[in-house]
């Protein structure tokens, strides 16, 4: 699976995506995009967009997407706050689908 991590995520989280294709938004050349425009040019490339971004569910239309998007919930986006959902999110990405929104944790 070809997974985007948003530019709020920290870069070592994609080294815990064992098995799928990772970039960060920064290695794209698309850091300080919108999330609209990211979006839309995250999805023709990308299966998943990965974000902790709680309020992309309020401003964008998901489910017209070409891609999924999942939602990492903790305390806050430091390494030591997301690792622990690593293994619920790798289940979630088994069967996750285009236009798909899924929270994973908290």
């Amino acid at each position: 699976m070809r997974i985007l991590l948003d530019e709020c995520l920290p870069k070592r989280l994609k080294r815990d995506l064992v098995g799928h294709q990772t970039q960060t938004v920064p290695e794209m050349g698309w850091a300080s995009k919108k999330n609209g425009e990211l979006l839309a040019l995250a999805e023709p490339e990308f299966d998943v967009f990965l974000t902790a971004d709680r309020n992309l569910s309020f401003q964008q239309e998901i489910n017209r997407l070409d891609i999924a998007v999942v939602v990492l919930v903790a305390k806050g986006n430091r390494y030591s706050d997301l690792q622990p959902l690593v293994p619920d999110l790798l289940a979630v990405l088994i069967g996750i689908s285009p236009g798909q929104l899924i929270r994973v944790g908290a």
